[in-house]
C-alpha cells in the first residue's frame, strides 16, 4: 500500500491533488492601505487572552486591499496562474505579547479556495468573499502610478457588501504605514473531535516575511471609505472614528513558516523574540 502524501489535503500516493504545495511561498502583490483609529475598546474585544493592546495607538486599523500572485519555490503557479492568482481584503490591528508590539489580522477574505486553506496553516481567520481593486497599467485608461492617480476598491461577502473605498495619490511616501508593519500574532486552533468544545491544538504563533522587497510606496488622500453592515459579519464594529492615511505599494514577499510563542494547552513554551 503507497503512503499518502502532500503537504495539504487530499493527501494521495503522488501528492498532486494537494490543494497547497510545501513553502516557502512567494507573492507579488499590490497593496491598497486605508489606516483610522476606532474605538480602542472594540479592538480589544477581538484580542484573546494573553494578547493585550499596545500601549501606543492602541485603536489604530489598517485596512488593506491586495491583488496577489504567488507560487511555490518552483514557480509552477506562475505559469497555472488560476492556481496561484487570487485577492483579498484584510483587517489588520496592533497588540502587544510580553512587551512586544505585534500586528494580527482581525478580519479577512479571499476569494479562493487554496488561499483559504493557507491561512488554516498561517493562522489568518480567512473567509470566501468577492474583492475587487484598479490594477494600475502603462497604458490605456488604467491608472499610472503618479500624483493624481486614482484608485477604487470593494469588498462582499455573502451576497452583501462590506467596504468600498477610493483614493487618490499625492505623492511618494516613505512608509507603507505603521499598523501592519509588525510581525503577525496569530492563533492556530483544532477542535476536538470528541469533545467539540475543546482544543487539541491551541497556539499564539509569530509570523512574517523571511524575505520583502517593494517598489515606492504612495501616499493618498482618502476620497471614499465605507464599512456597512452585514447580518453575518461584525467588520462596522471597527468603524473609523478618525483617518490616518492611506497608501499604495507593490510588493515581492516570502513566506516560509513562523515561530511559536504561547502554548494555551501546556502553557508559555517560547518567549517572544
Amino acid at each position: 500500500m503507497a503512503k499518502v502524501q502532500g503537504f495539504y489535503h487530499p493527501k494521495t500516493a503522488t501528492g498532486r491533488a494537494s490543494l497547497l504545495p510545501p513553502p516557502p511561498w512567494h507573492y507579488s502583490g499590490d497593496l491598497l492601505t486605508i489606516e483610522y483609529r476606532t474605538d480602542p475598546r472594540r479592538v480589544a474585544d477581538l484580542l484573546p487572552d494573553p494578547l493585550q493592546l499596545a500601549d501606543d495607538d492602541p485603536g489604530a486599523v489598517a485596512f488593506i486591499w491586495a491583488d496577489w500572485q504567488s507560487t511555490a519555490a518552483d514557480g509552477a503557479q506562475l505559469l497555472d496562474p488560476v492556481l496561484g492568482q487570487y485577492k483579498e481584503a484584510f483587517v489588520v490591528v496592533r497588540c502587544q505579547f510580553k512587551g512586544q508590539v505585534f500586528s494580527r489580522c482581525v478580519f479577512i477574505w479571499v476569494d479562493t479556495d487554496f488561499a483559504v486553506a493557507r491561512g488554516i496553516h498561517q493562522g489568518y481567520p480567512k473567509k470566501l468573499g468577492s474583492i475587487h481593486q484598479t490594477r494600475p497599467h502603462p497604458y490605456g485608461p488604467a491608472p499610472r502610478l503618479e500624483v493624481g492617480a486614482r484608485f477604487g476598491a470593494s469588498l462582499a461577502a455573502a451576497d452583501r457588501r462590506l467596504a468600498e473605498a477610493r483614493i487618490t495619490l499625492t505623492g511618494p511616501s516613505a512608509t507603507n504605514g505603521f499598523v501592519n508593519s509588525h510581525k503577525m500574532a496569530h492563533h492556530r486552533q483544532v477542535n476536538a473531535i470528541d469533545e467539540s468544545a475543546a482544543y487539541r491544538l491551541d497556539e499564539i504563533i509569530s509570523t512574517g516575511a523571511a524575505s520583502a522587497e517593494g517598489g515606492t510606496p504612495w501616499q493618498a488622500r482618502v476620497d471614499t471609505f465605507t464599512l456597512f453592515d452585514s447580518p453575518t459579519e461584525e467588520l462596522t464594529m471597527l468603524q473609523p472614528q478618525e483617518l490616518i492615511g492611506a497608501y499604495y505599494r507593490q510588493v515581492g514577499v516570502v513566506w516560509d513558516g513562523g515561530e511559536l510563542l504561547h502554548d494555551n494547552l501546556a502553557g508559555a513554551k517560547v518567549t517572544a523574540p
